[in-house]
């Protein structure tokens, strides 16, 4: 219910009707009260709803909704394709993966750089095919959070390995290739050789690349969001 709920205001299926009462809440899913208002309950901690005295439950706006949230950032990327969406979320990684990438070169334990390296084998596998090319992509710059020694920096894994399905699919499809080795690798390197200003100017370059990319691109993504 949770799912079908949050999926539905967020695509904007009650753009132009108000939304459902408790009581036919309960009837159209065929579910119990209690089931219906614990639903209302967790996408009003989301930000979608609020119940107001004498107005009863009404769908919030967009800017009051939890991006952080990986159930609504997911419903978000389930909407018609938005290149203003992707370039936000890029702009988003820009400012946060380098300084993730600068502490893990300082911080990084032994554990942390054998997982950053694994994720960066399994992205060179997959330029064979022998491994899943977005989970190994994902799993490199999840390791890179984690091993930054900041539980705030960590704490993004899920946002950044939620929205990287989508960046990475659509600027893989625009490039006609996957994520860049050669890109990845100085990354990989600078954090191994503990060169911080290296870790955080290659992450920097690599996910700029990817913003100019979309920006070059985005006219015809617009054409293609637009059919």
């Amino acid at each position: 219910m949770l799912e079908s709920l949050g999926r539905a205001i967020v695509t904007g299926q009650y753009d132009d009707r108000p939304f459902p009462t408790e009581a036919e809440l309960t009837v159209q899913h065929g579910v119990s009260r209690s089931v219906t208002r614990e639903a209302v309950k967790m996408l009003t901690a989301k930000g979608l709803l609020s119940a107001r005295p004498r107005q009863g439950t009404i769908i919030q706006p967009s800017s009051s909704w939890n991006l952080f949230d990986t159930d609504v950032l997911r419903w978000l990327l389930e909407r018609q394709f938005s290149v203003e969406l992707l370039q936000q979320f890029n702009q988003l990684r820009v400012a946060i993966e380098p300084e993730a990438a600068a502490l893990a070169a300082r911080f990084a334990g032994p554990e942390n750089l054998a997982q950053i390296q694994q994720g960066f084998d399994r992205m060179k596998v997959a330029e064979d095919g022998f491994d899943d090319a977005l989970e190994a992509d994902i799993a490199f710059h999840v390791a890179i959070l984690r091993a930054s020694g900041n539980p705030f920096y960590a704490q993004f894994r899920d946002v950044v390995s939620t929205a990287l399905r989508t960046s990475i699919r659509f600027t893989n499809r625009i490039k006609g290739h996957s994520a860049s080795l050669a890109d990845h690798g100085a990354v990989c390197d600078a954090i191994h050789r503990r060169d911080a200003d290296a870790a955080r100017a290659t992450m920097r370059a690599l996910i700029q690349d990817v913003l100019d990319l979309i920006e070059e691109a985005a006219p015809e993504l617009k054409g293609r969001s637009a059919a």
